[in-house]
């Protein structure tokens, strides 16, 4: 069983602003250090975020005027705790505590998000699937239910009928979605929002890309300051996650699917 949302998702919409801030602040710095929340909704994005570097708040805007439309922005930046700053100078240590599990990708888990990314390239609106076994569920929004019907005749389709999504109806939210991304790794700490510093996003990204390497769990936990995580230093684990991000186009586009793409 499996649930996938598509880009437009509100909370996917609020991953991407994040993601694009975060891009914003390695095009000002190359090892910055932030954190991004991202609260959007009819009409207004609240933007949260704890940074090392300045962010122009005009290109913040302009990131969010591009991704969600003309909306307006309350953005809020602060600096970095001080002490956690201290913890990060020198040699590159681990960012955060937590416990992190990468998992194989099921087959039925590839199976959906093929199906994600094939009604989204004809219809780019706020939708959600799901797959349990036999059961596919599909709900699409700006889409006449009966145009999918003939795509997909065997699902389940917007079984409260046609309907209109996005952030004029619903309010989005960083790292809410986290089961979209991350499937079966799902565990405490978010993907998006975060510079390669954080656990949440470095070992997280590590972890799956062992597990789908080895085809078997992985799970690994840490503690704000390791230096050191699956024998590897902190900082070759935070080489191999840029190595991803920098793979797939930036945080922003990280954020539009998750690990599981």
């Amino acid at each position: 069983m499996f649930e996938k949302v598509n880009p437009s998702h509100p909370d996917k919409v609020a991953d991407r602003i994040a993601g694009a801030i975060v891009d914003l602040a390695y095009s000002i710095d190359e090892n910055p250090k932030i954190a991004v929340e991202v609260l959007i909704g009819h009409g207004v994005c609240h933007i949260i975020a704890e940074t090392s570097v300045e962010l122009p708040k005009e290109k913040v805007g302009g990131i969010v005027n591009r991704i969600a439309g003309n909306v307006v922005v309350n953005y809020h930046e602060v600096s970095q705790d001080v002490i956690l700053a201290k913890n990060q100078s020198g040699e590159v240590r681990c960012g955060d505590n937590g416990i992190f599990k990468g998992m194989p990708i099921t087959d039925e888990q590839q199976t959906l998000t093929e199906i994600a990314h094939d009604i989204y390239d004809y219809c780019s609106y706020d939708g959600k699937y799901i797959l349990d076994g036999g059961r596919l569920i599909i709900c699409q929004s700006n889409i006449d239910t009966d145009v999918l019907k003939a795509h997909y005749s065997e699902a389940e389709i917007n079984p409260l009928g046609d309907w209109f999504g996005g952030t004029n109806v619903d309010t989005g939210a960083t790292n809410r979605k986290l089961g979209s991304d991350m499937a079966d790794s799902v565990t405490g700490g978010g993907l998006h929002g975060k510079d390669l510093s954080k656990a949440d996003v470095s070992v997280n990204i590590y972890a799956w890309l062992k597990a789908q390497k080895e085809n078997r769990p992985i799970e690994f936990c840490c503690a704000i300051g390791d230096t050191e995580i699956d024998g590897r230093p902190y900082s070759e684990i935070v080489r191999i996650a840029r190595g991803y991000i920098t793979s797939i186009g930036g945080f922003e586009k990280f954020a539009e699917w998750g690990l599981v793409r």
